[in-house]
């Protein structure tokens, strides 16, 4: 039998399959048979879990950076993925290219000019006492980009991912989400608890990922309209969701080395090459001033913000709206994305993956909504509103479009920017159609250094593509950037617990620390 074939053998997990998809395709028809009682359910339940759970998030997220410190300090920081000696998977350009793109999807191009306007003009309520449009508003607008999009988020993916890296490629544990609490507990879980585990990481991805698409469509169709005077309504969303299926099926199957690779690389240059026309033909001089203060006001108000205690506890209803809606969308993502990016690791020390997965990234963000933020906040002020109309009038998928007309080269950034953007969400939903195919399978062979690079379960794929792609084109063609955001909340609740459940694993290795030098030589296979 060949590696690729060992890889191709395993059983499919049909109670992993089935639940998720019947609950998924149940509410695709809920929704198709009455949209008015389906939106007022799911805003219910998305209510629900803000009031309820907003707090416990928060101070979890907060735990998840402080974990990834302790981490760094540890003598865990030292040990190798894999072990001794191991090979790496990637070279580290691909592997940086990978990890940025698989966790960025359409997020930082559909929010990167049309949140700080939101902030701008309703900066955190009126407990802050900070007026609108004003310089405090600025700095509110900027400090709020940094706390949504930099830190606390990358550290819940890094908490995730290096718990599932330690335990597959140093222990030896399964290649699913359930095999680091084997490591935790000491012993297998039973088969209906790790099924059930997996089938509910399954549904917080999908819906996560429908989210994300969601926001994908919105922003792409906004982009078509403005180049073409075609209405952004649901035959234009359905077509872009149409291509991102075939495209990201086109990438998937073709494996990591070839699809992925290509794709996070070129992506990654794009985004470098946005950067650098928006700071050359921007208010560099502001970007640069605003942008450092606002870093200095991000770590000086970081416990605050991250707690909603002191200064920000009077912005709690401001803060489930944005930081809540945030941190859920992240964690929906995590669980599965950590199978991806743990895999990917192996080879490279523990500090080498937080630098990676949580610095590196982090520092790509913070220039980037400075950059973005900032230049459309003071295109806004230069043109009397002009963006925060748009935004009033169609939306935030337009407003990076709009903002575009006040530079040099509109007729070339404008379909450059769709590209970017279509690429973004590919590369993103391709990996994470990689860990669905094979979370969905039982593995009854170890995966060798090939098997973890070639292509799987094809007809998974398709079904998880489509399905995603569906759902994500009811929710946003009949009800908006809301059904997105209700989406993405929703996803997050039951990732939550479980991303806890992999910190507790993460804080039990740092003790193990020596063992795991050693112990994938003498890990049984899976």
């Amino acid at each position: 039998m060949t590696n690729f074939e060992k890889a191709q053998d395993g059983s499919l997990r049909l109670f992993v399959i089935i639940v998720p998809a019947a609950v998924f395709i149940s509410a695709a028809v809920a929704s198709l048979v009455n949209l008015d009682a389906f939106f007022a359910f799911a805003k219910g339940l998305n209510d629900w879990i803000l009031d309820t759970f907003s707090t416990v998030i928060s101070w979890a997220v907060f735990g998840f950076v402080l974990t990834c410190l302790a981490v760094v300090v540890s003598p865990l920081g030292k040990v190798t993925i894999g072990g001794q000696g191991a090979p790496r998977t990637l070279k580290p350009w691909s592997w940086f290219s990978i990890t940025l793109c698989t966790t960025i999807a359409i997020g930082i191009l559909f929010w990167a000019m049309a949140e700080p306007l939101y902030h701008l003009y309703d900066p955190g309520g009126a407990a802050r006492g900070i007026g609108p449009g004003s310089e405090a508003a600025i700095q509110f607008s900027l400090v709020s980009l940094f706390m949504h999009w930099t830190i606390s988020p990358y550290a819940i993916y890094t908490v995730a991912a290096l718990t599932f890296a330690l335990a597959y490629h140093n222990l030896g544990k399964p290649y699913s989400v359930s095999g680091p609490f084997i490591a935790l507990l000491g012993r297998p879980l039973p088969n209906p608890v790790a099924a059930g585990l997996d089938a509910a990481i399954l549904w917080a991805l999908v819906m996560g990922m429908a989210g994300s698409l969601g926001a994908g469509m919105l922003m792409l169709s906004g982009g078509v309209a403005d180049l073409t005077g075609l209405t952004s309504g649901p035959l234009t969303l359905a077509l872009v969701a149409g291509a991102i299926a075939i495209v990201v099926l086109i990438s998937s199957l073709t494996g990591l080395m070839r699809g992925i690779r290509i794709l996070s690389e070129a992506n990654t240059w794009f985004f470098f090459a946005l950067i650098a026309f928006i700071v050359v033909f921007g208010p560099f001089r502001d970007m640069l001033v605003q942008g450092g203060q606002a870093a200095i006001g991000y770590v000086g108000g970081f416990l605050d913000r991250s707690l909603m205690i002191g200064s920000a506890s009077g912005d709690q209803e401001w803060a489930k709206s944005w930081t809540t809606f945030y941190f859920a969308n992240w964690l929906a993502w995590a669980p599965v994305t950590a199978m991806f990016l743990g895999r990917i690791a192996r080879g490279y020390s523990v500090r080498a993956f937080v630098l990676v997965n949580l610095v590196l990234p982090a520092l790509f963000s913070m220039v980037w909504m400075s950059a973005f933020g900032v230049f459309a906040m003071e295109t806004d002020f230069a043109n009397a509103g002009a963006l925060k109309d748009t935004l009033d009038a169609t939306g935030p998928e337009s407003v990076m479009f709009a903002a575009l007309d006040y530079l040099p080269l509109t007729a070339v950034m404008i379909p450059a920017l769709l590209l970017v953007s279509f690429i973004s969400y590919v590369t993103a939903a391709d990996s994470n159609t990689e860990a669905i195919s094979q979370i969905c399978k039982t593995h009854t062979h170890e995966m060798t250094e090939v098997d973890e690079t070639e292509p799987s379960a094809p007809r998974l794929k398709i079904l998880w593509v489509i399905l995603i792609c569906v759902m994500a084109w009811i929710m946003v063609a009949f009800s908006g950037i809301d059904g997105v955001r209700m989406l993405s909340n929703v996803g997050g609740l039951p990732a939550l617990f479980i991303v806890l459940g992999l910190q507790a694993c993460l804080i039990r290795m740092v003790f193990q620390a020596n063992a795991l030098h050693r112990a994938r030589d003498t890990a049984p296979g899976m």
